[in-house]
């Protein structure tokens, strides 16, 4: 016997995760996005990461159709672009500025990190689709203001409660 949806909701909202936008370009060449916080790593070798993608989502025949997508990971003070990608609206870049990747895919300025993939398999997940990727590139922003990631935790915003310090590398 399954466990409820809500309490399914519940129980897996105590997974604190770090807040995405990913972006991708659907078969007109038009920037296409969500706010996702269904990512993980799968493999150092090759380097595969997967995330999960909603059916119903407004962008979703964009991912499905796309050889490739980035996920932009924010930071904490980047609340305000969270909810803006979390719309329901195939307008979300009118105003939003961001760059072409090397796969094509946008890439957000001033994120704590992003990563571009070239989409290696779909799987089906119930209500979503996994996609899982090949990283062929990606950058991290230099931690000297102190920024750490936004996160998502039980149903809503959360950040960590000390700054990060500065790299030492």
């Amino acid at each position: 016997m399954a466990l409820d949806p809500n309490g399914f909701r519940k129980v897996m909202g105590s997974l604190a995760t770090g807040v995405t936008v990913v972006t991708t370009r659907d078969r007109q060449g038009e920037p296409r996005g969500l706010t996702a916080t269904a990512v993980c790593s799968v493999s150092l070798t090759p380097p595969l990461l997967l995330v999960c993608i909603d059916r119903q989502a407004d962008c979703y025949e964009a991912f499905q159709d796309a050889e490739a997508f980035a996920v932009n990971l924010l930071r904490d003070d980047q609340e305000t672009l969270s909810h803006h990608f979390a719309r329901k609206d195939a307008r979300k870049f009118e105003g939003i500025a961001y760059r072409p990747g090397v796969t094509g895919a946008p890439i957000l300025p001033g994120v704590l990190a992003h990563v571009e993939c070239r989409v290696q398999a779909r799987h089906p997940g119930g209500d979503h689709t996994i996609f899982v990727g090949e990283a062929v590139d990606s950058g991290v922003a230099p931690l000297e203001d102190g920024r750490s990631p936004l996160l998502h935790f039980r149903g809503a915003y959360a950040r960590l409660g000390d700054r990060l310090p500065a790299d030492p590398s």
